[in-house]
């Protein structure tokens, strides 16, 4: 069952701070990739693309963990482990010129390849942690 993002997390979500996302390779080692984030409802939004190792990853195993830390207040902390239960291509495009608004102030996303095909990897969190609680 997954897990219910309080205000809190949604808050700090909301704001345009990198997160750390970690997949695993098909050794199990684990496999950290900062990233731009963002939400829909519950679930956290990760926008990557095609051929890059993350995922490629998450084709064989699907579980994650996501860590957001204020740059403000270092201790203000959120730490989720979860699984991706979807990698959608329709709208990934305009999620990333969303993204790029969000983390840049730029209306497209400047490092787009011309070859490249866009995912978004939508989490559903089994634990959530806010620190403070």
């Amino acid at each position: 069952m997954s897990a219910k993002l309080s205000q809190a997390t949604k808050d700090l979500l909301e704001q345009p701070f990198l997160a750390h996302l970690v997949t695993l390779n098909p050794d199990g080692s684990p496999q950290v990739t900062p990233v731009w984030v963002d939400r829909d409802g519950d679930q956290i939004l990760v926008n990557t693309a095609e051929g890059r190792k993350k995922p490629r990853n998450l084709q064989a195993d699907k579980r994650v963990a996501v860590e957001v830390v204020d740059p403000s207040d270092p201790w203000k902390v959120l730490s989720l482990t979860g699984r991706v239960v979807a990698m959608e291509h329709d709208g990934a495009d305009a999620h990333i010129d969303k993204l790029a608004k969000k983390y840049l102030g730029k209306d497209t996303y400047p490092f787009r390849r011309s070859d490249e095909q866009r995912v978004i990897l939508r989490i559903e969190a089994d634990r959530v942690r806010m620190q403070p609680a």
